[in-house]
């Protein structure tokens, strides 16, 4: 099933980047301006095709996005039928209609999620409690870290990894389901017989010991009942279902996803910024710190499948749910003044416009070119950053 759920991610990433390419289609040719290739990713191509209306489809082997190309791509071109030729509205539109297109499908795959069951993900997600019904909860399991020596915990057997179930007298269980309750229980029954139910290897044990009295647990100013360092981890996913709420869900969600998203790219400058200064005072200590900051804030194409195969084993839902921000999160990055890149591209003739000084083709192609190689060796880097991160 994971693995159907892992093909069915990558099929729906790669409907992301032709989404975002058909939204360029479509308005360009709605508004005059003739296509003349439509590709998905770059470079080599392993399938090629030429339409009966005479643009090529290309579906090429790096998965580094895609492109249309357009008739007179250079702003400074005036051949009917041309990009350059067109209005800087149509100009416009075509830039901006990608951005409009991710963003749509964004939205789309959170209102299905949010009638289907949305996983609670992100701290504080924005909600709708009047119209939201959990059918799922994720539960916290507490896992033992480490084991003092001649402890209660010592004497039943513990180790490190066990995950602590349930603890109490016999005829008393009670469910452990935080570090907190593990701490009372052991509290309130010091000195006495506890059976302790546990999970290893997800095979359930039971074992039994006395714990420490309160003059037995002090150590310093800690109280050691069980003698056990522990650790918290969530098991599973919360899911919540909405009906009339799912698209004012998806809306206010998408809002807190492009909020979250300004803020990792605001992380992520600052890190380059220290990076950078770390280089120039030779400061090997805040250099290594600010490369942490800048590279846990970015995936390439090796973070992005390994976040789908790790989705696809915890359910459709998840799966879906890093689509959909996926594509809200390549709306956002197209919209920014990154040359080589959709909004690059717009600011480049919108600032030309703005002076009065029309670039020519020449200097459109050295930017675009510098802002693609720029762009290309930052996927690099952010791939060996994933390979070492992930393998």
């Amino acid at each position: 099933m994971a693995i159907l759920i892992l093909i069915i991610g990558i099929i729906l990433f790669i409907s992301l980047i032709v989404a975002h390419e058909f939204g360029h289609f479509i308005v360009a040719r709605r508004n005059g301006v003739d296509v003349e290739e439509f590709a998905i990713f770059f470079g080599p191509t392993i399938y090629k095709r030429i339409t009966k209306n005479g643009w090529i489809f290309r579906f090429n082997i790096l998965p580094l996005g895609g492109y249309v190309k357009l008739k007179g791509e250079h702003d400074s071109d005036n051949e009917p039928g041309s990009y350059g030729a067109a209005s800087l509205w149509v100009k416009t539109k075509i830039m901006l209609a990608g951005v409009f297109s991710n963003l749509l499908v964004g939205i789309f795959f959170l209102i299905i999620l949010a009638l289907i069951g949305i996983p609670k993900l992100i701290p504080n997600q924005f909600n709708i409690p009047s119209n939201s019904h959990t059918i799922s909860r994720s539960t916290t399991v507490v896992q033992v870290s480490s084991v003092l020596k001649n402890s209660p915990a010592s004497r039943a057997g513990l180790k490190s990894g066990d995950n602590i179930i349930a603890i109490g007298p016999k005829n008393h269980l009670i469910n452990i389901n935080s570090i907190s309750s593990l701490q009372s229980v052991t509290k309130e029954y010091a000195g006495q017989k506890v059976q302790i139910d546990y999970k290893i290897n997800n095979k359930e044990q039971q074992t039994s010991t006395i714990l420490n009295t309160t003059s037995e647990a002090t150590i310093g100013k800690q109280k050691v009942y069980l003698g056990v360092g522990i650790g918290s981890y969530s098991n599973g996913i919360t899911l919540v279902r909405y009906t009339w709420a799912a698209p004012i869900v998806a809306v206010g969600l998408t809002k807190q996803v492009i909020f979250l998203t300004f803020q990792g790219l605001g992380h992520a400058l600052k890190g380059l910024g220290g990076i950078i200064a770390g280089f120039a005072t030779n400061n090997v200590a805040a250099r290594k710190n600010a490369q942490t900051t800048a590279s846990s804030q970015v995936v390439g194409p090796v973070g992005i499948f390994v976040i789908l195969k790790d989705g696809s084993v915890i359910g459709f839902q998840f799966m879906l749910f890093i689509v959909a921000i996926i594509s809200l999160t390549l709306a956002i990055m197209n919209v920014l003044p990154v040359p080589a890149l959709d909004g690059g591209r717009l600011w480049l003739t919108l600032i030309s416009r703005a002076i009065r000084h029309p670039m020519t083709a020449n200097t459109e192609e050295v930017v675009n070119a510098i802002g693609m190689f720029v762009l290309l060796l930052l996927v690099g880097i952010v791939t060996y950053v994933d390979i070492k991160r992930f393998f």
